[in-house]
């Protein structure tokens, strides 16, 4: 890390190439799961198979919960490599390359380019970073926007009356009208408050009022406004008052089950950062001998970091992405600590005793994983597992080879190095223990991550994939999922049946009138239609097997079989 390069173009390059190298093999190498990663790649599916290309569908019905540059990333990457895992994940491999070269040049101009380096380094290094950028989840890119969003900010910010003022204002506003179209206007919830955090922190309220963020504040509203602009002028403004109604929701309840304790986010961060969070903590408080304008720095993204952690902590919902756009200011705060104050970086008692925790947990976990034909029949005997379902899942023929607990010692071997790189000052071992740590990340992914899934949905994947190639309706009954319209290879013309549509929309205005949501009881009306009205081809239902004696009651029902926790059920047309 000592060595300098004089060509940032070569640098930047090589940046990317071995992002690409890390980040795209392997994204397709198991099914997509259940519910987000699923969701937005059969949005993705529809579009491309609707040629509707302006409006976010599901069920080919509108689709209000997330705005469309995501799925329309993932429906080119459909176009070019056709509908599946590799194309779905595809996007989120290409922001890695952007985020990694962003997250260098960034770092070298707050600091050095040791300091990019570093950063870059400890963010691909880290097991939830890279994880997220090998799914085909919303958040990357949601969190690169927000993050350019910022960075631009503070320049502008810095540099009051400067050439590049108003251009990075407008930047700014770019990027963040990007993330709102991206996911949603959180994102201008999360940068107003970490502004006005920051604003109160460094006393400069009054720059709010200025050209700059007057410039930045209509930019972003043109950008983020654009879309929802054009849906309105077409007579969807149904869609925006759902998607502004769903936004709400997810702060004032738990969305889908998803909810959890005020710190379930504190525990996230911790775990899945692991080491970078305690070098984070560690770190924390250093930085008095950093420059007025790399503290200035500093400043804002620790104030990031802060909005994002306590809002989502006060949010009712709580899903484990929701934080990531703390990885950011996390690594950064880590990376300050690791080239400004190596030699002075320790951990006490209470941080040594966690480190070994999550080291000692994680190791045993990826090490037993690979023994698992051994003993789950135990587990499953011993009524340790409560819920029939994930017991029945466990059953799942799986081939372990043997040799997947070297990954567990690979874990294990990186966690001793850093934790001897922070203890004897030898900064080489921390660079060769987050290599380490890189290369187990890389074989949990490749290796142990495929083999898990056939625990959890491959009986019901498998299932769908079959449906595909036939002439039929597939639904999920007593349990929610996406994987079935898009392995099932869902079509419009499955929705075109007169008989289906006049007893659809006789549900949906019973739904309506108790409250319900005439767009998301869609499904639902679906599924009662196939189960009790006039259907004209095979209707397939898919059922837990520890709920099907409801489906045994219907006389016309019949049980093809059940594996793994699911039990698969036919209605035949009447003749």
């Amino acid at each position: 890390m000592n060595i300098r390069f004089k060509n940032n173009f070569f640098l930047i390059a090589l940046i990317a190439s071995i992002a690409a190298i890390i980040f795209i093999p392997f994204i397709g190498n198991c099914p997509l799961f259940d519910w987000d990663e699923v969701n937005f790649a059969e949005c993705a599916r529809e579009m491309v198979s609707s040629g509707n290309y302006s409006l976010v569908q599901l069920n080919y019905r509108p689709f209000w919960e997330k705005p469309p540059f995501f799925i329309w990333l993932q429906a080119g990457s459909m176009n070019l490599f056709g509908v599946n895992e590799f194309a779905a994940r595809f996007p989120n491999a290409l922001c890695s390359i952007f985020s990694l070269v962003a997250i260098f040049w960034i770092g070298k101009k707050f600091h050095s380019q040791k300091f990019g380096l570093v950063w870059a380094f400890i963010y691909g290094a880290t097991l939830l970073p890279h994880l997220y950028f090998k799914s085909g989840l919303i958040d990357p890119w949601f969190n690169l926007f927000i993050f350019l969003a910022v960075y631009n900010c503070i320049v502008f910010i810095n540099n009051p009356g400067g050439k590049q003022e108003l251009r990075n204002a407008l930047l700014a506003g770019l990027f963040l009208g990007m993330a709102v179209l991206t996911k949603g206007p959180a994102a201008m919830a999360i940068v107003a408050l970490t502004l006005l955090a920051f604003m109160a922190w460094t006393r400069r309220i009054k720059l709010l009022l200025t050209l700059p963020f007057i410039l930045f504040t209509l930019t972003t509203l043109l950008v983020s406004g654009s879309w929802f602009i054009i849906e309105y002028l077409k007579g969807n403004e149904k869609i925006i008052s759902e998607f502004i109604a769903y936004q709400i929701r997810l702060f004032e309840t738990g969305d889908s089950g998803h909810d959890g304790p005020f710190i379930y986010h504190f525990v996230v961060l911790l775990v899945g950062c692991f080491p970078a969070s305690l070098l984070f903590i560690a770190s924390y408080l250093k930085y008095k001998e950093l420059t007025p304008y790399q503290q200035l720095f500093r400043k804002i993204f620790i104030c990031l970091f802060w909005v994002v952690l306590l809002l989502f902590s006060f949010a009712q919902t709580k899903i484990i992405h929701y934080s990531s756009l703390c990885y950011f200011p996390l690594t950064f705060v880590a990376s300050i600590g690791l080239v400004n104050y190596f030699h002075q970086l320790k951990f006490d008692v209470v941080s040594k005793s966690v480190y070994w925790l999550i080291a000692i947990l994680f190791t045993i976990a990826f090490t037993a994983i690979g023994f698992i034909d051994y003993y789950k029949g135990w587990v499953i005997g011993s009524g340790i597992i409560k819920d029939a379902f994930a017991a029945q899942n466990l059953q799942a023929e799986v081939h372990w080879s043997g040799f997947e607990f070297i990954i567990g010692l690979v874990f294990l071997l990186s966690s001793l190095l850093i934790f001897m790189a922070i203890q004897h000052k030898k900064i080489k071992l921390l660079y060769y223990g987050f290599a380490t740590n890189l290369c187990f990340i890389y074989l949990a992914i490749a290796v142990i991550i495929p083999k898990v899934e056939l625990y959890s949905q491959d009986a019901a994947i498998e299932f769908y994939k079959i449906c595909a190639q036939q002439h039929c309706y597939v639904e999920t009954h007593g349990f929610k999922s996406y994987a079935y319209l898009f392995y099932s290879n869902r079509q419009p013309e499955d929705y075109q049946n007169p008989d289906q549509i006049r007893y659809i929309n006789e549900q949906l205005d019973v739904m309506e009138k108790e409250g319900h949501s005439r767009i998301k009881s869609y499904a639902t009306s679906n599924l009662l239609w196939m189960e009790n009205g006039k259907i004209d081809r095979p209707a397939y239902i898919v059922i837990k097997t520890k709920e099907e004696l409801e489906m045994l009651k219907k006389p016309d029902m019949m049980k093809l079989y059940e594996k793994n926790g699911f039990s698969f059920f036919v209605r035949m047309p009447a003749k």
